[in-house]
């Protein structure tokens, strides 16, 4: 149903180097529920969606992230999740505890990207996750990676290469000022 939107956003992420092997996931939410890439699937060819209700059991081939895109449906509008693990952004997260961009399109966008801390695929996590993204499409988990959200897929995943773009700025501009 939605296989070829998830395999498009999910070349995009390869592409742009924002996800490595089988990392991240992707989901878009439904009436009751939401589909979600499984376990252990490469996002350019993730193969089954798994679809998960927002109340009761979780098949078992769930991506391991299910507890922060369940919770983000829940006490967000947003309607589709991108979770990368984008190095410059996961690298700016180990240093600064909220990033603030300095790349026009970054201050316009997203002037401010929040970085929480907790064990990935952690409860804490997704309560963190899902509060940071009630006024924002943008938040990165530190260490782990960034959760952008949006009204589509495209949204999300351009919150995504927005959050990489913005952290290589920073770097750049440190680099050139030594």
């Amino acid at each position: 149903m939605f296989t070829q939107d998830f395999k498009r956003i999910g070349k995009r992420l390869f592409d742009e180097h924002l996800v490595g092997g089988n990392f991240g996931n992707i989901s878009i939410k439904v009436k009751n529920g939401m589909y979600i890439t499984s376990t252990g699937s490469f996002l350019d060819d993730p193969g089954d969606l798994v679809l998960v209700n927002f109340e009761g059991e979780v098949p078992p081939q769930t991506s391991s992230e299910f507890r922060v895109h369940r919770q983000i449906y829940r006490k967000t509008q947003h309607s589709a999740i991108v979770h990368a693990h984008p190095p410059y952004a996961v690298a700016a997260s180990l240093v600064f505890d909220n990033i603030i961009p300095k790349d026009s399109e970054g201050q316009l966008l997203c002037p401010s990207i929040p970085v929480v801390v907790e064990r990935p695929g952690s409860d804490e996590l997704a309560q963190n996750v899902a509060n940071s993204l009630i006024d924002s499409n943008l938040v990165i988990a530190r260490g782990h990676g960034t959760f952008a959200a949006g009204k589509s897929l495209n949204e999300a995943y351009l919150f995504t290469s927005l959050a990489e773009y913005s952290c290589r700025v920073i770097t750049f501009e440190k680099d050139l000022k030594k």
